[in-house]
């Protein structure tokens, strides 16, 4: 066997070893559409993955927002080591409002961009007080008017606290959703987004979310997915097309 032909099989799904059999597959493969990879994949998640959530530690909208916010950049794991401190001592928005630029960057040095991101949250908070009466807005446009405030965390609070259909795309849900087939040549996240949201349910979309960001966090990692503990890499394009040709390349 070639040493092209194992780097193939490396990524192909485990069954009988055979190039007949390997091949075989591959020319069943090619015959799926995006309609029935999207049927394929949610109805894998939906079976396997019922409960998915944000990992961003909140307890309202308020904090959620600040979270999301500090995320830009950032794992969850720093940020969530960092808001406990930030939240006791900011409670409210109108706390915040009051606060300055450098009284906030003490309390969020570790974070990515600490000196934008103390600007952003104060500005953030006075204009929640002033024009939204402190309270988080539903709407995504309403929520971009904000400081700090693009359309992917417009997203993430529209989808996670309100349960709309607002697709949030990051790096994790760009690259899984190119990588498995869900997209096709998407130049940016909005283009992405209008995709997932035209192909997934609406009632879905808020936890479809999740499901593309923990997948692409812990098991279709960007430099070395875990294509063998992948639960949707019979459906996934890369695993079973492409990427074996990158390899080809690559050798």
């Amino acid at each position: 066997m070639t040493n092209v032909l194992k780097n193939c099989f490396t990524f192909a799904p485990p069954f009988n070893s055979s190039a007949t059999d390997f091949f075989s597959f591959r020319l069943t493969y090619t015959k799926m559409t995006t309609k029935q990879r999207y049927k394929h994949i949610i109805e894998w998640f939906k079976a396997n993955k019922p409960i998915a959530e944000t990992e961003l530690s909140h307890s309202n909208p308020y904090e959620l927002l600040i979270a999301v916010i500090l995320s830009a950049q950032c794992t969850d794991k720093r940020v969530n080591m960092t808001t406990p401190r930030l939240f006791a001592n900011f409670p409210t928005p109108e706390v915040l409002a009051a606060s300055s630029q450098e009284e906030v960057f003490d309390y969020i040095r570790s974070i990515s961009y600490p000196n934008n991101k103390a600007k952003h949250l104060v500005g953030m908070a006075r204009k929640l007080v002033e024009n939204f009466g402190s309270v988080v807005p539903d709407d995504v446009d309403l929520l971009q008017t904000l400081p700090g405030v693009g359309r992917k965390t417009a997203n993430v609070i529209a989808s996670v606290i309100f349960d709309k259909p607002a697709m949030a795309v990051d790096t994790h849900v760009f690259r899984v959703s190119e990588r498995i087939g869900l997209t096709t040549n998407s130049k940016n996240p909005l283009q992405t987004e209008r995709e997932l949201v035209k192909n997934i349910p609406a009632e879905l979309i808020p936890i479809a979310h999740h499901w593309l960001i923990l997948h692409g966090r812990y098991v279709c990692v960007a430099r070395k997915p875990k294509c063998e503990e992948c639960g949707i890499a019979q459906w996934c394009r890369a695993y079973n097309g492409s990427y074996c040709y990158s390899r080809l390349i690559i050798l």
